[in-house]
C-alpha cells in the first residue's frame, strides 16, 4: 500500500533539508584559506626534510595533523625513525607503503615535488632519475645540476615532460645568486627553472623580494622560509660568505614574506610553496602551524582585495 500524498512530500522536504544541513555544515568546515590559495593557484606542502627527524610515516601523520594536504619529498628519506636512505633507493614495497600512508592521512599521493635530487651530466645516471620520478607521477625535480650537466636536463626535461627546478643555497653555492639561475636557463625550454628557495638567499646577503622579480616567468617551484640572525649583533657576511640565521614563524622574520607573496601573485605564480622548517627540529610543529596560519589568512587577503579592486572599462 503506498503511503498517502502528503506523507511522501513532508518525507521528501525533511530527506531536502537534511541534505542542504550537510551540505552547510560541511561549507563551514572548509577552511576559507585553502579555497583562496586554490584562487591563487597555489599548493602549500611540506617538505619531508622538515620532518627529517622522525620517519616518513610520522612526517606524513604531522603534515596531516596541520590541515595540509600536500607534501614534497627530499633526496632522502628517513624510513624508521633513526637514518635516511636515499630516495632512489626505496624498493617498491617501501614506496607504495609511503603512497598507501599518504592516501590514508588525506594527503595527495602526487608530491609535488622530489629533490635536491643529482642530475650528472652523465646521461645514464640522470635519465633514472627521471624514471623513478614518471613512475611516482612527480612532475619536478629539484636539483642543482653542473654547468655541463644542463644539456643533459634539458634534452630528458624535454623527453619525459618533467620539470627540473634549480635550486639555491647560500653564498658560496654555484647558484646562490639568481643571475646564475637565470643564465643557466637562458634560452632553454620552459620545463628548466627555479626552485626559489628565500631563506637562503637572505642568508646570503639578498633581498628575497628582488630577487623573485628577476625570476619571473622562471619561478617554478619554492622552498619558503622566514629567518632572523641566530646573532643580531653579528656583523654582516663577508663578500663570499653568509649569514647564519635560522626559521621563525612567517610574518615575523626579516625575510617580507607578506611582500614576497605579493610579488608572487602580482606575477601569477603557479605552484607549490615547500615549507623546509629547519629550526627546532623536534618540536617544530606548533611554528609550522602559525606559517599555515599566515599563509592562509594573507592568501585571503589578496583574493579580497581583487574582489574589491575596481572594475576595468
Amino acid at each position: 500500500m503506498n503511503p498517502p500524498p502528503i506523507l511522501h512530500f513532508m518525507k521528501k522536504t525533511i530527506l531536502l533539508a537534511a541534505v542542504a544541513f550537510l551540505a552547510v555544515g560541511t561549507e563551514a568546515q572548509t577552511p576559507v584559506a585553502t579555497g583562496a590559495a586554490d584562487q591563487l593557484g597555489w599548493q602549500l606542502a611540506v617538505h619531508s626534510y622538515t620532518f627529517r627527524k622522525f620517519s616518513i610515516f610520522d612526517a606524513i601523520d604531522k603534515t596531516a595533523a596541520l590541515g595540509m594536504h600536500y607534501m614534497s619529498i627530499s633526496g632522502s628519506v628517513n624510513l624508521n625513525g633513526s637514518n635516511s636512505v636515499p630516495t632512489m633507493s626505496l624498493s617498491e614495497k617501501d614506496l607504495q607503503a609511503i603512497l598507501d600512508k599518504l592516501k590514508a592521512a588525506g594527503i595527495s599521493p602526487k608530491f609535488v615535488n622530489m629533490g635536491v635530487v643529482q642530475l650528472p651530466p652523465d646521461e645514464a645516471k640522470s635519465r633514472k632519475v627521471f624514471e623513478f620520478a614518471k613512475k611516482l607521477g612527480i612532475d619536478t625535480l629539484v636539483a642543482e645540476p653542473t654547468p655541463e650537466a644542463l644539456d643533459t636536463v634539458e634534452k630528458l626535461c624535454k623527453e619525459y615532460n618533467i620539470k627540473v627546478a634549480i635550486h639555491d643555497h647560500p653564498r658560496p653555492n654555484h647558484y646562490w645568486n639568481p643571475d646564475v639561475v637565470l643564465a643557466a636557463v637562458k634560452g632553454r625550454t620552459p620545463l628548466m627553472g627555479a626552485c626559489a628557495d628565500v631563506g637562503h638567499w637572505k642568508r646570503s646577503g639578498l633581498d628575497p623580494v628582488e630577487c623573485l622579480k628577476k625570476l619571473e616567468g622562471r619561478i617554478i617551484c619554492l622552498h619558503f622560509k622566514d629567518l632572523i640572525p641566530d646573532d643580531p649583533k653579528a656583523s654582516p657576511p663577508p663578500a663570499t660568505g653568509s649569514r647564519k640565521m635560522h626559521d621563525v614563524p612567517w610574518g615575523t622574520g626579516e625575510s617580507n614574506v607578506k611582500a614576497m607573496l605579493q610579488e608572487l601573485k602580482r606575477q601569477n605564480f603557479h605552484g607549490a610553496f615547500c615549507v623546509e622548517y629547519e629550526y627546532h627540529w623536534d618540536t617544530s610543529q606548533p611554528e609550522i602551524a602559525e606559517c599555515v596560519k599566515f599563509f592562509n589568512a594573507t592568501c585571503a587577503e589578496l583574493v579580497a582585495a581583487d574582489s574589491h579592486a575596481p572594475l576595468q572599462k
